[in-house]
């Protein structure tokens, strides 16, 4: 079975930025080297506060349109609903 996260990060500072990928883990790591120039590396956007599981890549792509789309208090709704402290969720992988 494959699997597929539609996550959301964010920097120290509140900046926010929806992804979607297979692998969280590798993803995560990559945005906290800065190993992909663009937006993340620029605005320091490397803290997982949110993710949701898919099993069909088609669910995961919609879900990550969806919420790219939504404004910033209903992303950050979200991720109060999950992480309401703004922990980063990928601190005890390590």
């Amino acid at each position: 079975m494959y699997q597929y996260f539609v996550y959301i990060l964010s920097s120290l500072s509140g900046t926010l930025y929806v992804g979607m990928t297979n692998n969280l883990t590798r993803r995560v790591y990559e945005h906290k080297a800065k190993e992909t120039e663009g937006f993340t590396k620029r605005y320091n956007v490397d803290r997982l506060v949110y993710f949701e599981e898919f099993s069909d890549v088609r669910d995961a792509i919609a879900r990550e349109k969806s919420i790219k789309k939504w404004n910033r208090r209903k992303k950050v709704e979200l991720i109060k609903s999950m992480n309401p402290a703004w922990r980063d969720l990928s601190e005890e992988w390590e």
